[in-house]
């Protein structure tokens, strides 16, 4: 049995609960089966859908040391030997403390502190500037682009096959758009230049009827919400305009030539290392910079150059390969005891 701690709201969006899907999901595929933990009630619809079971701890999900009494509690009465916790709400005296009753995986992309478990996960790219003590202590690290969490449909998705021509856009805001990204972007572009425009919006993306309706006099611009297809865009979009979350590992399996940009803090190494990889080109911050005119920017360079997005697919797929959910699975049934 695989037990996940993590939680989904319209604060912290979808990305902690949709990568744990994924873990839960190779888990089932190697005969394991999973139950989430949950601080409140906000994922039970979405795990009642994907028919997973899960215990609500009734306690809030930005006070986690708050619900160590009752974790502990579950813990025993549910027998569990060990958790893999997925929040940037921990602390040090949280994991020192659950690691006292179980064996803790920590899936990590912060480096906020030394964490106190039996194992860290840390699939970015960026992994080498967290500083991780490696050697030292008793923690494993699992760590890099072959441990990206990813659901079973980007495993081996063959090579992309590039066209002369880039005639499909994919616009993504991730689970929100607090900046209005999406709307920025329909109204810089021109439309005109692309057979398709395909814009997929998070769940919690709040103008989803308005800006629909908006646009509707454009035959081939299509709004899409909460997709559980989003491989498909991805493999019929000749380039793409994405935030810089996991979705960008996502694009590389596809080998879907990509630009990013960035709304939060946490995301600058990410897009920072794609970025200076050459691997996706960075349009800039939302926050304090002209997206828009560098993405145009980019769009246009990609227009002009077919071997260019070539190349930039083929160093996309070749580090991330879609496996990294069963990788983890894998290291958790082997090490849990």
């Amino acid at each position: 049995m695989l037990y996940i701690r993590t939680d989904m709201n319209e604060k912290i969006a979808t990305g902690h609960l949709m990568r744990c899907l994924s873990i839960a999901d190779a888990a089932g595929r190697l005969g394991e089966e999973t139950i989430f933990l949950l601080a409140d009630t906000k994922a039970c619809g979405m795990l009642k859908e994907r028919g997973y079971g899960f215990l609500v701890l009734h306690t809030r999900w930005d006070d986690m040391e708050g619900e160590l009494e009752e974790l502990r509690k579950v813990i025993a009465a549910n027998q569990i030997r060990s958790i893999l916790i997925d929040s940037y709400q921990v602390t040090k005296p949280y994991l020192e403390k659950i690691s006292r009753f179980v064996k803790t995986v920590y899936l990590d992309d912060l480096g906020a502190f030394a964490y106190p478990v039996d194992t860290v996960i840390c699939y970015a790219n960026y992994w080498r500037k967290l500083g991780y003590d490696v050697e030292g202590g008793r923690t494993r690290y699992l760590l890099g682009t072959d441990y990206v969490p990813l659901k079973k449909e980007f495993a081996c998705m063959g090579k992309k096959q590039i066209g002369p021509s880039l005639q499909n856009l994919l616009l993504l805001s991730g689970g929100t758009d607090h900046y209005d990204v999406l709307e920025q972007l329909l109204q810089g572009i021109d439309k005109t230049k692309y057979e398709q425009i395909d814009v997929v919006c998070g769940m919690y993306y709040t103008k989803y009827d308005e800006m629909s309706a908006r646009y509707r006099a454009f035959e081939n611009v299509c709004f899409h919400q909460a997709v559980g297809d989003l491989e498909k865009y991805m493999q019929k979009a000749d380039a793409a305009v994405s935030a810089g979350g996991s979705t960008l590992y996502e694009l590389c399996a596809v080998g879907t030539p990509a630009i990013s940009y960035s709304f939060a803090d946490n995301q600058l190494d990410n897009v920072r290392e794609f970025e200076q990889s050459g691997i996706i080109d960075y349009a800039g911050d939302i926050r304090y910079d002209d997206v828009v005119e560098r993405v145009k920017g980019y769009l246009a360079q990609y227009r002009r150059d077919e071997a260019l997005r070539r190349k930039k697919s083929e160093m996309m797929q070749r580090i991330v390969d879609g496996r990294g959910a069963e990788r983890i699975v894998c290291d958790i049934i082997n090490t849990s005891g």
